[in-house]
């Protein structure tokens, strides 16, 4: 069963969203650590500028959105839509860029139009998640890191010149160089990408152990079982499209992965979206989905405060 915890919730009676966190900008970065999150309700955002404006009173500029690993189009400046995946589709939880040697410390979210039925973006407490899960796994984990292997192929999901932001391989090839990723050109023109991670991090303000990693999120089966099946039958594991293993190599057996992907499920809250609501969430204390849903549903989605993997030394 889920996490029976309510979202705080910060109601504004429609006054400026982004006049109320400057004057109270404090006591929200005291709340974000304490709760992981912050809702903000009837503040009257319902321009994209006011939503901007919310983001640099709390966390300074948008972050641009580097290293993709799912498709999202821009909005306004570093504004964009939440991930573009079919209605009928969950997305499981994740920490933002966790797979990156950097990533956002925060994430904002805002409901431009509310779904009909279901769509949250459903919140899982990282800090639960990492109390819930088997010391043993949580430690060979601690020990060997994660790796995660992407295959680039054309005409089947991300292109790497989508990702990578170049037409040009060797551009490609120094950006992964600079950032922790080895690379590899098949014959056929595929780019092979491997990046191995640590698992568990130290979050800088609360110095708090957490579970901030894309270990279970990439893994073949944490996708639709018939997607899952297909995949396989299509490729090795390493052959994916995206795939995790231990950061020796090693293959994750599956019932580790039914162990982790409860652990987030008991750890999860949620709440239904209404026009105009501001979601924001400290994305090392917290991880995000998103649920299946009908009707328009249009979520913007901005990052912001920039933070390095080599300052966090509790790795």
């Amino acid at each position: 069963m889920p996490d029976t915890r309510t979202i705080r919730t910060i109601e504004g009676g429609g006054t400026s969203l982004s006049a109320y966190v400057a004057q109270h900008r404090g006591q929200l970065r005291d709340d974000l650590l304490a709760d992981g999150s912050v809702l903000f309700r009837d503040f009257g955002v319902h321009e994209l500028g006011a939503f901007d404006d919310t983001v640099r009173a709390l966390s300074g500029a948008p972050l641009a959105y580097a290293e993709r690993s799912s498709p999202r189009s821009p909005i306004q400046g570093h504004i964009y839509t939440s991930t573009d995946y079919p209605a009928n589709e969950e997305i499981f939880f994740h920490n933002e860029n966790s797979y990156q040697l950097s990533w956002p410390m925060a994430l904002y979210f805002h409901c431009v139009e509310p779904p009909h039925t279901l769509g949250a973006t459903a919140l899982a407490d990282i800090r639960t998640v990492y109390e819930l899960i088997d010391p043993a796994v949580r430690e060979e984990f601690a020990d060997r890191g994660w790796q995660v292997v992407r295959n680039f192929r054309d005409g089947l999901g991300l292109s790497w010149r989508d990702v990578f932001g170049t037409d040009d391989r060797g551009e490609a090839d120094r950006y992964c160089a600079a950032n922790g990723i080895e690379t590899l050109w098949l014959d056929d023109g595929t780019l092979r990408t491997t990046a191995t991670r640590s698992a568990v991090h130290t979050h800088p303000s609360t110095k708090e152990h957490v579970w901030f990693n894309h270990a279970t999120f990439f893994h073949v089966t944490s996708l639709e079982p018939e997607v899952c099946s297909t995949l396989r039958e299509l490729f090795r594991d390493d052959e994916m499209p995206t795939n995790t293993f231990y950061g020796d190599g090693a293959p994750i057996p599956d019932d580790v992965l039914d162990h982790l992907r409860d652990c987030y499920r008991k750890a999860s809250y949620r709440f239904d979206y209404r026009r105009g609501d501001v979601l924001v969430i400290d994305n090392m204390l917290t991880a995000h989905s998103r649920e299946p849903f009908t009707g328009p549903r249009r979520i913007a989605v901005a990052m912001a405060e920039a933070y390095a993997a080599d300052r966090n030394r509790g790795d």
